[in-house]
């Protein structure tokens, strides 16, 4: 008989990434959350290795919750804002990060793609998903910096639009 190995538990890195999928007409992707019904959002992902590239944890991630392969893109579509944000963690996820872990470093990118492209969620992570113009996408959010960041894709895009 053979002995059971225990495998260390494996927390989630608390650096991740938030990507504001959205068409050139600034309609932007939202997803709802299966494990919180109601709760809408982006892309969002946690690096899956300390020394995993933020671009690559970007790629992996919409691949994964969108089935959209950002190899399929022009170079151009996926962007580094530049931006991070560095906010408390949920109560409700903190059990995912190592003990004392409170909070997350969150990158943010933008990703262009055209309009009617074709979406595939990851059943386990969201439930269905909307393309809704900028400023609705930003209102539906329950996160502040996901809302934050929609609201900056016209500054990023330099279409000089506002909020």
């Amino acid at each position: 008989m053979r002995e059971a190995v225990l495998m260390p538990h494996s927390y989630k890195i608390p650096e991740s990434v938030l990507v504001v999928i959205h068409t050139p007409s600034l309609d932007v992707l939202m997803l709802e959350r299966a494990d919180r019904p109601g709760f809408w959002q982006c892309v969002t992902g946690s690096k899956d290795r300390l020394d995993e590239p933020l671009i690559d944890t970007a790629r992996r991630e919409v691949g994964e919750e969108t089935g959209i392969s950002v190899a399929n893109l022009p170079p151009q579509a996926l962007v580094d804002w530049g931006l991070a944000n560095v906010y408390e963690i949920y109560p409700v996820w903190r059990h995912r990060y190592a003990p004392g872990v409170t909070h997350n470093t969150e990158h943010v990118f933008g990703l262009c793609v055209p309009a009617g492209t074709p979406v595939t969620l990851a059943p386990r992570e969201h439930l269905q998903y909307r393309w809704l113009p900028w400023r609705e996408a930003a209102d539906l959010c329950f996160s502040p910096s996901n809302a934050e960041a929609i609201l900056q894709l016209p500054v990023q895009l330099g279409t000089g639009a506002r909020s």
